[in-house]
């Protein structure tokens, strides 16, 4: 059995649940994940900002943090994003879109650290801005996903 959870211990955002639990399933079953439990956390600035300085000693708010739960090769893919509403809500203001396209993007990018994809290098994160922008389309939102500059890595 599939679980998509989605928990909002903020209020200054107001989530659509119904669309990002379809981002969610779209981006895992693009990747060809069956089963998964995932859990997705929605949190304020605050909150965040102290798990990333606690996990990636980041001293600063940030747009996702993915935690795998289960192994590479497990039958079951399983793990947690936290995601920053407000950092959401303030990205979407300064880029001029609507927040609830821009925490997608964040779903979608959390979730490809999850099956595997990471941003460390040019290489892999032009890979992964490329799958990103494919969801995008898949769920006819904009393309949304930042452009880089190199070495520089936003979402």
């Amino acid at each position: 059995m599939s679980k998509i959870r989605i928990a909002s211990p903020q209020e200054k955002v107001e989530l659509d649940r119904g669309r990002l639990r379809e981002a969610a399933r779209a981006v895992l079953e693009g990747e060809a994940i069956r089963e998964y439990e995932i859990s997705l956390a929605f949190v304020d600035d605050s909150t965040i900002h102290r798990l990333n300085k606690q996990y990636l000693n980041h001293d600063e708010p940030t747009d996702v943090l993915s935690f795998p739960l289960s192994g590479p090769k497990a039958k079951k893919l399983e793990g947690e994003l936290i995601l920053g509403a407000e950092v959401a809500a303030r990205q979407a203001g300064e880029r001029g879109h609507d927040v609830q396209a821009e925490l997608i993007l964040y779903v979608i990018h959390g979730l490809l650290h999850l099956c595997g994809y990471d941003d460390l290098d040019d290489t892999a994160a032009a890979t992964m801005r490329e799958r990103e922008r494919h969801y995008l389309e898949v769920l006819g939102l904009p393309d949304i996903a930042p452009r880089e500059e190199m070495g520089e890595r936003g979402v």
